[in-house]
């Protein structure tokens, strides 16, 4: 059995489709498909059932590929060891979040320590998020909601209160503080139903006896503050989000405790480098530093 019969079982494994596969490992349908056939020789058994060039793990497939993700993420594992004992002042850190708005900031004191370390970030859904931190393909993971799984640790690392923009000119502009009955008949811009944070703010307001109206919905929540700003709508944002524009003004929310909770996330049985060590260190310092700021 060899190691590239391996990573190509992995590869049309995950994506079920021969074509797909092939197109994302940069060899040819003929070439993929022959190791395929030799690795299921080796093994004496077939690992999919076939319809054309779409595949279906059977029950052999299913298992072996436990087997198989388990083999290759140990040597990855010491692929990355090796690498960070021969060059730890340099790498990779791959990071994954759903919320991005205090990474910019947490990087930028990382870099101050590890000016040579580069970084791999991808924004993601929670359920893309857990997939590939059970796979072991990032070192940590910013997220919220947290997330409590088997094989993931999950350190609340800050409690975020979610604060209320409004434009300059709007009738609560010169408030500090509104109750969420008060924002009954308001208009709303926000992100998608499927965000922790718009399913939470959502559910607060029909407790108190209305649902939100919502003139826009969008995929990217840096936007929300522009759209504010523009008079659109007005928005539920967290305090790591608030943007220093002048033309908006954050109120607090009475009677409800209406905050996020953020969490670093990893997998613990991944190697982590003394870098992402660090990493991990930069991340608890600042929203500790923040956190007594708003004391």
């Amino acid at each position: 059995m060899e190691l590239l019969q391996l990573q190509y079982f992995l590869a049309v494994a995950r994506l079920e489709h021969v074509t797909e596969a092939a197109r994302s490992l940069h060899v040819t349908q003929s070439s993929l498909s022959k190791t395929i056939q030799r690795l299921e020789e080796d093994l004496g058994v077939p690992l999919f059932d076939r319809t054309g060039r779409k595949l279906r793990l059977n029950e052999f497939g299913s298992r072996f590929l436990r087997r198989a993700e388990r083999a290759l993420f140990e040597l990855e594992q010491g692929k990355q060891e090796i690498s960070d004992l021969s060059s730890p002042e340099h790498g990779t850190l791959e990071l994954a979040v759903t919320t991005a708005s205090p990474l910019p900031n947490i990087l930028r004191e990382f870099r101050k320590k590890r000016p040579n370390v580069l970084f791999h970030v991808q924004m993601l859904s929670a359920q893309n998020m857990v997939t590939l931190l059970h796979r072991g393909e990032v070192d940590f993971c910013l997220s919220s909601p947290p997330i409590y799984e088997d094989g993931i640790d999950c350190q609340i690392v800050y409690i975020d209160p979610i604060l209320v923009a409004v434009p300059k000119g709007h009738r609560l502009a010169t408030r500090s503080s509104v109750s969420l009955t008060e924002l009954r008949n308001e208009w709303f811009v926000g992100v998608k139903k499927g965000y922790g944070a718009r399913d939470f703010v959502d559910s607060l307001c029909q407790s108190v006896g209305f649902e939100p109206k919502y003139v826009y919905e969008g995929d990217e929540p840096a936007r929300l503050s522009a759209l504010v700003e523009a008079e659109i709508g007005i928005a539920f944002i967290p305090s790591t989000a608030r943007n220093s524009r002048e033309h908006i003004h954050y109120l607090q929310v009475e009677n409800h405790e209406l905050v996020r909770e953020i969490a670093l996330l990893w997998n613990k049985s991944r190697y982590i480098s003394r870098a992402a060590l660090e990493f991990r260190e930069v991340v608890v310092e600042y929203f500790e530093v923040i956190s007594q700021k708003t004391i």
